[in-house]
């Protein structure tokens, strides 16, 4: 097993390629108490089609036989896995693990983040590529997909909601269609990602990397072809209920309140780092920052947003119902 924690590693790994989607890939495995499924997804990984992929892996603190588990397949697989910081008992969260994850990577690399419960189908990480290596190689690209939902037994319950075909920026800010375990991203997008750190500690890693690769002025590929089984259980980060119902009860439950503090949140971390995006959309966000006041006037003016920006909006017409209600009274 190799242990490192820099944000380099040896050329040997990662020789020159001809093209990206014959290229090597950064697989990032963010590991926690993840035991009971993590053989199944191993598995795949050693499955797939594209075989040219380095694992970087963290543990993050679990207290199960998760750690065992992995060290043993680090050791099957020698310097194609690498442990990025070693096991010290912390709890970082999601997504300042898979931020030291990505920090560890080397340059002109693309990466896949990978959940620790899912199996991948054979070719997921072959579409991907496929799909990144249409695009300039210096440009930010950000690839997701649709997944085959089941629960923990692998039995199929439906597909995960169709994806757009295309999105916008102001798109991003309302809600994540990217889910993390599909992602993969451009080596700039990599690159943009790192220049962006640290990651918003209010959002998971995908939505991270959606609102930034969006904002930057990248693509956003979307896939409506399954290319996971992801497993739905008790323990999930995040679950993907299948059903739109679901889904809308559940943003019912949490209120405006919360989603807002989201959206402010996001919009106060990207002015921060304002200068990676494209001048169009940081005249957006400056503008959306101005009617995000308290109070009536506060109202008033996330009523004219609504009217003057006609992509802020969800994909689905439901789903942007339920938005509207909730950035003008949050």
């Amino acid at each position: 097993m190799q242990d490192n924690s820099q944000s380099s590693m040896p050329g040997r790994l990662f020789p020159a390629q001809s093209g990206l989607s014959e290229g090597p890939v950064a697989i990032l495995l963010s590991l926690y108490n993840g035991a009971t499924y993590l053989s199944e997804q191993l598995a795949s990984l050693e499955g797939q089609t594209h075989t040219n992929w380095v694992l970087y892996w963290r543990d993050d603190g679990s207290t199960d036989t998760t750690l065992t588990l992995m060290q043993r397949f680090s050791q099957k697989l020698g310097t194609r896995c690498i442990l990025v910081t070693p096991h010290n008992g912390r709890h970082l969260g999601v997504t300042a693990s898979y931020s030291k994850l990505l920090a560890a990577v080397p340059p002109h690399v693309p990466v896949a983040f990978c959940d620790q419960d899912d199996v991948w189908l054979p070719d997921k990480l072959a579409r991907g590529l496929k799909a990144l290596a249409a695009l300039p190689a210096t440009h930010a690209a950000l690839y997701c997909a649709r997944q085959t939902l089941t629960d923990k037994n692998l039995t199929p319950l439906g597909l995960s909601p169709r994806l757009p075909a295309s999105t916008s920026f102001l798109a991003a800010l309302t809600q994540n269609i990217a889910t993390g375990c599909t992602i993969m991203l451009s080596p700039a997008a990599c690159d943009l990602l790192k220049k962006a750190m640290p990651a918003s500690p209010h959002i998971l890693h995908d939505w991270w990397a959606y609102l930034l690769v969006a904002g930057a002025g990248g693509n956003i590929l979307t896939d409506n072809h399954p290319v996971l089984l992801y497993r739905q259980h008790g323990q999930n980060a995040v679950g993907a209920p299948a059903r739109f119902l679901q889904r809308a009860m559940g943003a019912l439950r949490r209120g405006p309140s919360l989603f807002m503090d989201i959206f402010r949140a996001n919009t106060l971390y990207l002015l921060s780092r304002q200068t990676l995006l494209t001048p169009e959309n940081q005249e957006s966000l400056h503008t959306i920052h101005k009617g995000l006041r308290h109070g009536w006037h506060g109202v008033a003016a996330r009523f004219s947003l609504l009217r003057e920006m006609e992509q802020l909006r969800r994909h689905e017409k439901l789903e942007q119902l339920v938005f509207r209600l909730w950035f003008l009274l949050g």
